[in-house]
This record gives C-alpha cells, structure tokens and sequence, in this order.
C-alpha cells in the first residue's frame, strides 16, 4: 500500500459516541409526529445518511423542515450533554497529528453541533480541514465531500485513508479512491455488507490498531 500521510475521520460513530442522543432525537420526533416510537433498529440503519434526506423518507406527508426543526430542538438541547468520545478516540487523533500527519474530519453533521462535540473534548486543534453537510449539497457516499476535503489539505487520494462507521462512509471512499477503515464499535453495518464487494478495505477493534495500518 501508498503511504499513507493523511487520515480523515466521521464524527458520529466513529470518533464520537452520539447514538444515544440520535436515537432519542429520532424518538422524540416519532412521539411528536405519529404519537409513538419506532423500533430502534429501524433508526439504526439510517446512521450516516443525511438528516433531509432521511426525514423525506420517514415522513413524505409533512415538510422536511417541519420534520427537521423537531429533530434538531431536542437534539440541541441535548447534544452536549449526551455526547461522549469512544475509548481511545481523544488519543489516537492527538497521535496521528503529533505523527505530522494531515488529518481532516468529513460528517454529514451540520457544522455547529460538529464544532460543539470538537471543541468540548479539544479535538479541533487537531483536525486540519472540517467538511460538514453545510459545505456541499452532495454527500455520503458521492465523494464529493471528502474530495472537498483532501482539495483542501492538498492531500492524493492514494496516500489517504478515511475511518467510519456506516457504508456511507465505506463508499464515499471507495468512490473516492481512498482507502477505508471500518470501525469495530459501529452499529449500523452488517456481516453480508463486510464481506461483499464493496466491504472495507480494513477493520479496526481498537483505535491503536490504525498504527498497524498506517
């Protein structure tokens, strides 16, 4: 393999531990609009894809931004208190910056909440380039946003790698050439997927075991 001299992280799953306030977000929203909750496995499979385009599936009878600004209320009253980084997550970032690696961070979050989680674990001082849903219409798994990304770090796609939790994730590297790590807390990604065509190039259990990788 290139080396590699460029690591891009997702925020949600894969360095940050926001399920539980995104399940209870999408609960919140489902009481609100249809006066029950849905299984949590349904709201698991939509990790990683983008909010607008989740809720136009999840609600074609009422306007997304209806739908959307539900969500968000409840998310933004809870999100800073109900976020917590996955063990190990603070140290490998740190690490790979003090490797002198570039590092970037690519969500389909909307930038504040993204800056938020960052900047109250010191996180931001180590991430070179954010590309959130805000910096592009297209997203996960078109590559466009981690193009944007690597544009910006003047960073080859062949000497860079990208971590995440969702097939999202997964195929917006493969479509952009990059090389992709699967990370073995994700919920959202099946055995079938792993193993198929488009599965992960890698998966790690531990974040130290990038090192192994990179």
């Amino acid at each position: 393999m290139t080396k590699i001299n460029t690591v891009i992280f997702d925020f949600d799953g894969t360095i940050m531990n926001t399920n539980d306030v995104v399940i209870k977000s999408w609960q919140h929203t489902f009481r609100t609009i249809e006066g029950k909750e849905r299984p949590v496995e349904s709201i698991i499979k939509t990790f990683g894809e983008p909010l607008y385009i989740t809720m136009e599936k999840m609600f074609p009878h009422i306007p997304v931004e209806e739908a959307v600004e539900i969500y968000r209320s409840y998310l933004r009253e809870n999100f800073n208190e109900m976020i917590e980084p996955f063990p190990g997550m603070v140290e490998l970032v740190e690490e790979v910056k003090k490797m002198n690696l570039k590092t970037g961070l690519v969500t389909s979050r909307v930038g504040d909440t993204t800056r938020q989680g960052l900047e109250k674990y010191g996180l931001s001082p180590y991430i070179d380039c954010l590309v959130t849903c805000d910096d592009t219409d297209k997203h996960k798994p078109d590559p466009e946003p981690l193009n944007i990304a690597l544009n910006k770090l003047s960073a080859k796609n062949s000497e860079a790698i990208m971590l995440g939790d969702t097939m999202f994730d997964i195929l917006c590297a493969k479509n952009a050439g990059v090389k992709s790590v699967l990370v073995g807390w994700q919920l959202a990604v099946s055995k079938d997927e792993i193993e198929g065509p488009n599965g992960p190039d890698f998966i790690i259990q531990k974040p130290e075991d990038l090192f192994d990788i990179i």
